[in-house]
């Protein structure tokens, strides 16, 4: 029988086999290294899509941020505003109160009692005077305790001096003034 040698054959396949594998590991690494190089730009794409999404966030947000001090400074002004305009409305309200003040003084005091000094302290007024006798400046604590625009009339100093045949009586006294503002609080419970 003939003899037949096979082995240059199978060196062959061998070596085909062997050429094939490392073309597909090489194409395998290759492939590989372009999905991951591919991966890596998908990934940056995404992070830049992001980052500007994240830069327009924050100029919104810093616009905003301005809108909201803008707001709250407008708020403040408001409020100063309303202060004011506050103020002005007690100062409208309180403007006859002078007028009525004077007139009520002037109401209220009895006849031979005269006033040498008017002062007042917010709604506190104090008077200094003579009287022709004390009972002049009883009627006259009276007359106030009586009055609609005052109240809690207070002595402090009834001194009685001689001044040649006739005695007068020099006086201190308190009393408070009510305010329209008051007036209208009694008024409307």
């Amino acid at each position: 029988m003939p003899r037949i040698n096979l082995l240059p054959w199978r060196e062959e396949l061998r070596q085909k086999r062997k050429k094939d594998f490392l073309t597909a590991i090489v194409g395998a690494v290759l492939v590989g290294g372009l999905l991951a190089y591919a991966g890596k730009l998908g990934v940056q794409a995404q992070t830049r899509a992001q980052e500007g999404r994240n830069n327009i966030l924050e100029t919104e947000i810093a616009e905003l941020d301005m809108q909201i001090a803008e707001i709250l400074g407008l708020e403040n002004q408001k409020e100063r505003l309303l202060a004011r305009m506050e103020i002005i409305e007690q100062l409208q309200r309180a403007r006859p109160e002078v007028v009525h003040l004077f007139d009520e003084i002037v109401e209220t005091l009895p006849e031979g009692v005269h006033l040498t000094e008017i002062r007042q302290a917010g709604n506190r007024i104090e008077l200094h005077g003579s009287a022709q006798s004390s009972t002049r400046v009883s009627a006259l604590m009276r007359n106030i305790d009586s009055s609609e625009w005052l109240r809690n009339p207070g002595l402090d100093v009834v001194e009685t001096i001689d001044l040649g045949p006739m005695r007068n009586a020099q006086f201190t006294l308190f009393m408070q003034q009510i305010s329209m503002t008051e007036e209208e609080e009694v008024v409307m419970p």
